[in-house]
């Protein structure tokens, strides 16, 4: 059985963007996603390898294809928001979380 935990209230993070969160001693950027699929969320890093920084919240977010991606907002590498690989680096990848809605709270497990 999963151990959930409040991080936050959805109207915390605006449409189709990211906002940082501490999670388990971690930063942690959710993404709210709205679109012709409904409205979903994602939890990866929020620690960008190649900027060396905890920026990935500030991120944009869109889709390359059919893969939902935050762009860093440094050096513009993009990162899968379901799975967390990096598209043009197969070496560098983000952890994610899982993450549920129960009424206007997120919750996240590891």
């Amino acid at each position: 059985m999963s151990n959930w935990t409040d991080i936050c209230q959805v109207d915390d993070i605006l449409p189709n963007a990211g906002r940082a969160a501490l999670f388990n001693g971690q930063q942690v950027a959710i993404f709210r996603i709205c679109d012709n699929d409904g409205e979903r969320f994602f939890a990866v890093d929020n620690y960008c390898p190649f900027a060396h920084a905890n920026v990935l919240a500030r991120g944009i977010v869109g889709s390359i294809g059919e893969e939902l991606v935050v762009a860093s907002p440094i050096y513009k590498q993009h990162f899968s928001l379901s799975d967390g690989h990096c598209l043009e680096d197969d070496s560098q990848s983000l952890r994610t979380w899982s993450v549920q809605r129960d009424g206007d709270t997120l919750q996240l497990t590891a």
